[in-house]
């Protein structure tokens, strides 16, 4: 057994007690941190401060690759994990005065030795790279910095946590100290079981602390957990998304809400296309990108510049904003979705008809009207009226205020199925078409009203027609004894 003091260059210069004999799955495994360190300096805590690495046996400033350069979380997420802190919080600028080491923010996203992104135009920068991570918390192996299976830091090595060990208030925290939004989804084996030993201790946080450390922990130890109830959390992404400028929430020019501000996004490069422009409209659930183009920023707005290769690659925008404090770009960036119609509507008017579960009763032989609609938003269009019955009936309609009316007329029983309704407008220079409305079903009948009409109609006919047989044959017998009284009364011949 090794007895090292911690200051020897070798292994073999350490001292020993002899050697054991190792049980089954005892051998140890040992990660190292690379040899070119990195570390935060001049911040509350050693996971928040400016970036500094140590190259060549000196220790400098982590600045910029070049003056456009801009570092996103996600890109900022890797010192993080590097230094085994939480998630990156926060990515900004600070002064320097001395040599810094230049790094493109796009190299520590394909390479786990920082060193190996340094450039050689190294040199003098006036601001330098400022990073926050969480300190005891961070969520992996998410889709976003804001998802992942739950991890607490404590004793110097990151713990998994039981699901039924976290309430409200506890997840709270955890997004809040991860600069996310709201706790969404909570639920065990969401992101996988992991192989991070089981947090001892159960959190009991009131809800208003600012990170997990500050809240108490229960003296008893927490349940043990069982397979499957690693605690996976979704907290909410703080920055919004908006399409705004257009009759449409799924079309205008994109915005992010970001640090407490809603900007447009700049595009003064034309960096973005279709497929970060579907990220957009997913994002929106407004489904996929069917135009992307650049705008002019007439307003001269502050803008926020996103990472488009970043946006490809995660459902978090918020990751992807690149941390620039205050610029006037020229151009923003105009987006429309595929799903730029809401659902239509639709109903009956002027006919017969019943109500019962599964939808309407019309009488055969009627005439009634289907009335599609939809709420204002394009003036024009046209309504489609669409039925899987044996006519098939595929009618069209332009829309007028928003509505059309499609009378149908002599209803027969092959007209029993279903009806729905699909908008069409061209706008933007494309043709949108609405997803189908909910399904109208109609069965053609005598309805059930008239049935009754029917049956009462026929009953009383039965009625009358017993009533006036009644009064005959007691007419009839009346007269039948008045005959019988006159013969008895008439005088007997005499003789």
């Amino acid at each position: 057994m090794f007895q090292c003091e911690g200051h020897e260059s070798a292994l073999l210069d350490c001292g020993s007690s002899g050697s054991e004999n190792c049980s089954s799955g005892t051998a140890v495994d040992l990660t190292c941190t690379d040899h070119d360190d990195v570390r935060l300096v001049g911040g509350a805590s050693r996971c928040k401060g400016k970036v500094q690495m140590k190259g060549h046996g000196e220790w400098r400033d982590v600045g910029y690759g070049d003056y456009s350069d801009i570092w996103t979380l996600k890109a900022a997420d890797v010192i993080c994990h590097q230094l085994d802190c939480g998630s990156a919080v926060s990515v900004g600028e600070t002064g320097s005065s001395g040599p810094v080491w230049s790094i493109s923010s796009a190299c520590p996203l394909s390479t786990s030795a920082l060193m190996d992104c340094v450039k050689t135009n190294t040199g003098f920068f006036d601001s330098t790279l400022f990073l926050t991570c969480s300190d005891s918390v961070r969520l992996v192996h998410g889709s976003n910095l804001c998802s992942g299976r739950l991890e607490v830091r404590s004793n110097q090595s990151w713990s998994s946590v039981c699901e039924e060990d976290l309430d409200l208030n506890d997840t709270q925290v955890v997004c809040r100290e991860l600069g996310c939004g709201a706790p969404g989804q909570l639920q065990g084996m969401l992101y996988g079981e992991g192989k991070a030993p089981v947090w001892t201790s159960e959190l009991q946080c009131e809800g208003h602390e600012s990170a997990v450390l500050d809240c108490r922990r229960s003296s008893s130890p927490a349940k043990t957990c069982s397979t499957g109830t690693a605690a996976g959390l979704t907290c909410t992404d703080p920055g919004g998304v908006r399409l705004v400028g257009q009759l449409s929430r799924c079309a205008g020019v994109l915005e992010i809400h970001y640090q407490g501000h809603w900007r447009p996004v700049g595009d003064d490069h034309g960096d973005w296309d279709l497929k970060s422009g579907s990220a957009v409209c997913q994002h929106l659930d407004c489904g996929s990108a069917v135009s992307v183009n650049r705008t002019y920023n007439s307003s001269h707005r502050p803008v926020w510049f996103v990472s488009v290769p970043c946006v490809k690659l995660t459902s978090g925008l918020r990751d992807c904003v690149e941390q620039e404090d205050y610029y006037e770009g020229l151009s923003g960036v105009d987006v429309v979705c595929s799903d730029l119609l809401p659902q239509p509507n639709i109903s009956l008017s002027d006919g017969v008809f019943e109500v019962y579960l599964q939808g309407f009763r019309v009488l055969v032989g009627s005439d009634f009207t289907i009335t599609c609609s939809i709420q204002p938003q394009y003036p024009g269009g046209s309504f489609q009226l669409i039925s899987d019955t044996k006519k098939q009936l595929n009618l069209t309609l332009p829309a007028v205020n928003h509505s059309a009316h499609f009378l149908l007329s002599a209803m027969g029983r092959a007209h029993r199925g279903n009806y729905t309704c699909v908008y069409h407008v061209d706008v933007y220079n494309h043709n949108f078409s609405s997803s189908q409305s909910p399904a109208l079903y109609l069965t053609v009948g005598d309805l059930v009203t008239n049935l009754i009409i029917r049956v009462v109609l026929v009953i009383s006919a039965l009625l009358i027609f017993d009533v006036c047989l009644f009064i005959y044959y007691k007419v009839a017998v009346k007269r039948i004894r008045m005959k019988a009284d006159r013969r008895h009364r008439r005088p007997s011949p005499p003789q």
